[in-house]
Formats: structure tokens, sequence, C-alpha cells
């Protein structure tokens, strides 16, 4: 107790109480009960949370990945792990963002206006800090630019040991000079960073490239699945097996060009209109998003095609009006007849003036870089952009997107997967959505997507490492990042979850062997983990598409693989599935080959091999043993 004088009245001061209140506590409670306010639930947040707080003591080098789908609400996901790293007693936590103001922003933003405390601070905030004023907890986050990581190891340097959360993990921070015996400088300025007994937690929705690149040794086996929340709406939907989209989707034959782009941004604008005028009660900003180009040249041409079409509607006397107009009302009557086009067509016309176009790339204006560039700040906002906006990037309200990038040699799955800006919660608006592609480039996205998913099933199957899946139009990574020291990168089959052997399961398989019901009955008494239904509704899809018969294959036991096989794990590096074990004189037309095979203990696993072009990718250096 302190007694206050200078009032005339005597009073004691229980500092000791205040001091207590000043060590701060229960945050990550705290950050549920601000979710649940908002009616979010929190379940899959909290798995992710709790999952990495127990994994990160025991994960080799204290390094791991939290891994899920794109767009799924990760940075609320990463405010809560913050706020449970600092009440478990971590006093320094940096957040990693890609070399984009616009994206740094945005996540600043929403952790500040979390109620997190400390208040997040970005590295020119905590560089006007002198170091005698270093505050007993830090959240810092720094852009993955070698400048600003310089600064933050200087400054940082003496305050302690440091948790890294590396958003968009697989991007800049893995070594690109793998195989080269050195490092790129990004990825040595990370590791700096972490120093020697700090941690380090890679969030991202395409981990494949963190793993088959070793970044930081980190441990496949302690990875935490972060799953999507009941009103994400990510790949089942925008890309279903059956590709029976439950949106509109618009294909362009060719690669897109000016007309299309002008023909996209009409049916836009009448959507906005037909949402604002017929199904919400009160008026809602809408985003169209261009993505055609990773030039900034290419954004200035999208710019000005954009710009003059809606600046056509405001100029009544010209002919480009009448021609605008005309199209917007022939498209509210095709999108909308059970609507009076008139009514969208006014709207349209009214508001035309209101429209926001914004250029997201490298060169937005640094002064407006504070504002929010991704928020739409009218019911028609267009923002036209390349890489910046392909990832981590979140747009609210996107209601079409219009996307042609040109793929000049494979498409590389992990930049593809992120470039999936119409993944999230569109639920309440998604048969109004909008993409518009060419015919060819979302036949090869779809793949991309079948592909990341079969392998994330491996990740959960106690393999010790995934196998990932490419193919003659599909890469996995960027081979320069593959370390080549302990990836095999032609496994040739793909296997799943262990379980429990029984001899009876081959009377199931003689049933009939070239039937997919078969696979249902296995999957029925095996269990999910052990034959995904994923896999089942790939090889159904393929086999509809005229890809090939299916073959299932009775069991066979592994001991005479000898030592070239891992007997416990029930995993062999150049694989089991040979000429014999595919039986082509029996199946001579079969291109999907299901095998069980087992050992000595009578545990088994399901084992997968397509006979066409897809590459079955795996690292040893993680496999178990």
């Amino acid at each position: 107790m302190k007694r206050i004088e200078g009032t005339g009245v005597s009073n004691l001061l229980d500092l000791a109480k205040y001091k207590a209140k000043a060590k701060l506590a229960n945050r990550y409670e705290k950050q549920l009960e601000r979710l649940k306010g908002y009616d979010i639930a929190t379940g899959s947040i909290e798995a992710a949370v709790e999952g990495a707080i127990q994994n990160l003591t025991t994960a080799a080098n204290g390094a791991l990945v939290i891994y899920g789908e794109p767009q799924s609400g990760k940075t609320e996901m990463m405010i809560c792990l913050t706020a449970k790293l600092l009440d478990a007693g971590h006093k320094i936590i940096v957040h990693l963002m890609n070399d984009s103001v616009d994206l740094l922003s945005q996540n600043l933003r929403r952790f500040k206006a979390s109620g997190l405390a400390p208040a997040p601070k970005n590295l020119s905030e905590l560089l006007q800090i002198a170091p005698a004023q270093n505050p007993p907890e830090l959240v810092v986050f720094c852009k993955k630019n070698a400048r600003d990581l310089e600064k933050l190891i200087e400054r940082i340097k003496d305050m302690g040991k440091v948790v890294v959360i590396d958003d968009e993990a697989d991007y800049a921070t893995p070594n690109a000079k793998v195989n080269q015996g050195t490092k790129t400088t990004i990825n040595n300025l990370v590791g700096q960073l972490i120093g020697n007994g700090g941690m380090y937690v890679g969030v991202t929705a395409t981990p494949a490239r963190l793993d088959l690149n070793n970044t930081f040794q980190n441990d496949t086996e302690k990875w935490v699945n972060f799953p999507p929340h009941a009103k994400y709406t990510g790949q089942d939907v925008f890309f279903p097996l059956d590709k029976k989209a439950p949106y509109r989707l618009v294909y362009l034959q060719q690669g897109g060009n000016p007309q299309d782009a002008r023909g996209a941004l009409v049916r836009f604008l009448v959507t906005a209109a037909y949402m604002n005028t017929v199904v919400n009660d009160k008026e809602e900003n809408f985003t169209m998003l261009v993505h055609t180009s990773g030039r900034k040249l290419d954004h200035e041409i999208d710019r000005i095609t954009i710009e003059e079409a809606v600046h056509a509607l405001t100029e009544t006397d010209s002919d480009a009006f009448d021609d605008l107009v005309t199209r917007v009302h022939a498209a509210a009557q095709d999108l909308y007849p059970a609507v009076d086009a008139d009514q969208l067509t006014s709207y349209v016309v009214e508001n035309a003036s209101r429209a926001s176009l914004v250029v997201l790339n490298s060169e937005r204006d640094r002064k407006a870089a504070g504002d929010s560039a991704t928020e739409p700040s009218s019911p028609f906002t267009i923002i036209i952009g390349g890489n910046i906006v392909s990832r981590g990037v979140t747009f609210p309200n996107l209601l079409s997107m219009f996307f042609t990038r040109d793929v000049k040699h494979k498409l590389q799955q992990d930049t593809y997967i992120q470039r999936a800006r119409m993944f999230g919660a569109r639920g309440a608006y998604l048969k109004n959505f909008e993409l518009t592609i060419p015919t060819q480039l979302y036949a090869d996205w779809h793949r991309c997507f079948v592909f990341h998913r079969l392998a994330l099933q491996t990740v959960k199957s106690s393999l010790g490492s995934p196998v990932w899946i490419g193919d003659s139009k599909v890469a996995v990574a960027s081979d320069s990042s593959i370390d080549k020291a302990t990836v095999v990168l032609d496994k040739g089959e793909m296997s799943f979850g262990i379980f429990d052997f029984d001899a009876e399961l081959d009377k199931i398989v003689l049933g009939a062997q070239t039937d997919i019901a078969t696979l249902h009955t296995l999957r029925t008494k095996l269990g999910n983990d052990a034959l995904p239904q994923f896999l089942i509704d790939y090889i159904a899809a393929v086999m509809a598409g005229g890809g090939g018969t299916l073959a299932v294959h009775t069991a066979s036991s592994i001991a005479g693989y000898g030592d070239s096989a891992n007997h416990t794990a029930i995993s062999r590096d150049k694989g089991f599935m040979g000429k014999p074990q595919l039986e082509a004189k029996k199946f001579p037309t079969a291109a999907h080959h299901v095998k069980i095979f087992f050992n000595d203990e009578n545990r088994a696993r399901v084992f997968y091999k397509y006979g066409g072009s897809l590459q079955f990718i795996q690292n040893l250096n993680t496999a178990v043993t």
C-alpha cells in the first residue's frame, strides 16, 4: 500500500493490484470471445492453435507448418496464435509478410482492430522506440525484403528469443539455391532472425515447396492442419470434380481481349445492381478483380480499357454511352429475366460515376498505401493487379473475377492455387458470383486443385512425408527450390494411412476387380484415412472422361523386398508397384491401379498408381524410419 497526500484526504493505493493487472493474461481466451461475439465459429481456430502450441515444443529444429485453404480465415487464426504464444511466455513475436505495403497494412490493421495486447507495430514504429525503452513484449510486422529484415535483426538482436510467424511462408522464404550449396538472401536473413533457440511457424495454403525445400528443416510429422470454417467456399465449390459449377462460370475460347473484359465488366455492373436493388436490404459495395498479367505495363492497358467503358456510362451524348447502355440492358435481360431490366439498367447508369478503379501493384501510390485498397469503396469497385493480388490479399464482397493470366510453360501448382482469390465466405451471393476464364486455363487450374487435395490426404496419413503430384502441365513447385539430395522426383505411386490387414479383404476385391463400387466397399471397411473418398471420386471422374479403366489388385506381402523396404512404415523409395504387380495381361486397359501391401505384423497400406503421366514426388529426408 502507498499513502497519497495532497488533497487533505489520505488514501491507500494498492499498487500491487495494478502491477498484477499490467501483467497481461488470458489474451487467447479474450480473442476467442471476441470472435464468438461476432458469431464466428472458433472450432477450427482452436484446433490449429492448440495443435501448433503442442507441436512446437517437440518439432525438430523448432520449425513446423500450419496449412489451410486459401482465404479460409488464417489471419484470425494467426491473431489467436499470437495471443496464445504471448500467454505462454514468448516475449517477441515477429510476423513476416510478403513484400507488399498493401498486404502488410491489411494484416496489421486487422491485428490492431482485434484489441490484441501489446498493440502490434510495424518495423518503422519499432525503429522509433529508443532501445532503452524496449517494451517487455513485442509483436512486430515486417515485410520480406532484405533491407527491412536487416534492420529488424539489428534492432531486436539483444531482446531475447524470437518466434517467427511467416505468412505465405512458401513465397520468398524457401532457399532457391538449395542445390548450389548456398542460400538466397531472404532465406538467410529469416534464418538469422530465428536465431539460436528461436521458433518458426510457416503459414500457407500451399506447403509443398516448404517440404521439398527442407526449409529450416521443418518437421512434416508436426505439421498442423487448419480446417476451413463452415461458411467457407473453396476448391470443392469452385473446382468440383464433376465441373458442375454452382456459380456463373463464363468460358473464353481465347486468352481474353478488351472486348471480353468489357463484357465481364457489363455483367459485373448488372450483377451488383441486382444485389443492391433486389437482394440486399441496404446498399453494399462490391468488387470485380481483373487479373490478366504480371506485367505492370499490361495493368495500365487493362485500366484504360475498363476506365473508358465506365466513363462512357457518364457521357450521355456519346455513341459509346448508347452502346454500353444497350449492352447493360441486354445483360440484365439475359442474367435476370424475372427482374425488370429497366430497373437494373437505371441503377447502373445512376451510379456509374461512383465507380472506383484501383491498380494494385508495386507501383501503387505509396501515399495511398495506408488506405484500404482491397476494401470496396463503391458498389462498382474494380481492382486490377498482378502478382500482389495473387497471394495473401483478401477481397471482401468479391463478386466477379476476370482471370486470363497467360501460362507460358507449366502451371506452378503453388502459384495458381494462391491465385484463387474467389475462395472465402462467398456463400451469401455464390450463385451470382462470376468467374470469366479461358477454357483450357480453367481445366489446368482445376487439375492443380485435384492434385493438391490428393496430396494433402497423404499429409494426414502418417507417411512421415507427403506425396505431391504433378504432370506434364502442372509442376508441384519451382525446380530450383526442390532439394535434389533428399527428394525422389518420380516415385510413381502414392499411399495412405496404415490399418490392420485382414485376408478377407481379397474376397471383396475378387468380387469385382474393375468396378469402382469395390473401392467404395473397401473404404467402408477401412475408413477414409486408409482409402480417401476423394481418391475414389477422382478415379471415377477421370474414368468417366475416358481416362482408362480401373484394376483393384489382390493384396501382397512386402516380406520379399528385404532391406529395400521400410517394413514398419510399409514404404519403399522405388515403390512397390512394378510390372508384375500391375498384371498387364489380366488388365490390359487399366490406367488406375489400387493394391494393398502388408507387412509381417499384418499392418497394411492402400497404394495407388496411375498408368499415365502423373509424377509422384516425396521428400525422403522426412519419411518415417
